[in-house]
């Protein structure tokens, strides 16, 4: 069965950076769109990032665009999140999700993904 696990969260300061990793297993992912959400505390889960794992086009939410960067490793079957000049308000849970029902800027709908992973915990201190 398809597995997503996510890594790389913590706690770091205001205008420092991590890089999320989401490691994917269970199925080939040629096919599929990888998106990465967030939820933080009494908000819906939002989109952040989403591109393919063939292809070289991504969509970014405009929230995070020009601190944010998505990217792959296919040989790995991984995709990161790259987070620079993180705020406080980048505080969440982040998730990684997987679907072959999109693509393109449908892929920023949490709605049309099926398998997704446990979440890793992002905290940025002011």
């Amino acid at each position: 069965q398809v597995q997503l696990v996510e890594s790389g969260g913590g706690l770091v300061q205001a205008g420092g950076s991590l890089r999320l990793s989401c490691a994917a297993s269970g199925r080939t992912f040629s096919s599929d769109s990888m998106g990465w959400f967030r939820q933080a505390p009494g908000k819906e889960r939002e989109f952040v990032a989403t591109m393919k794992w063939y292809g070289y086009s991504t969509y970014t939410a405009d929230s995070v665009k020009g601190r944010f960067t998505i990217s792959r490793d296919n040989a790995k079957n991984t995709v990161y999140l790259q987070m620079n000049s993180l705020k406080a308000e980048d505080t969440a849970v982040y998730y990684c999700a997987t679907t072959r029902a999109c693509s393109g800027y449908a892929c920023t709908s949490k709605s049309n993904y099926n398998y997704w992973g446990q979440g890793t915990q992002v905290t940025v201190s002011s």
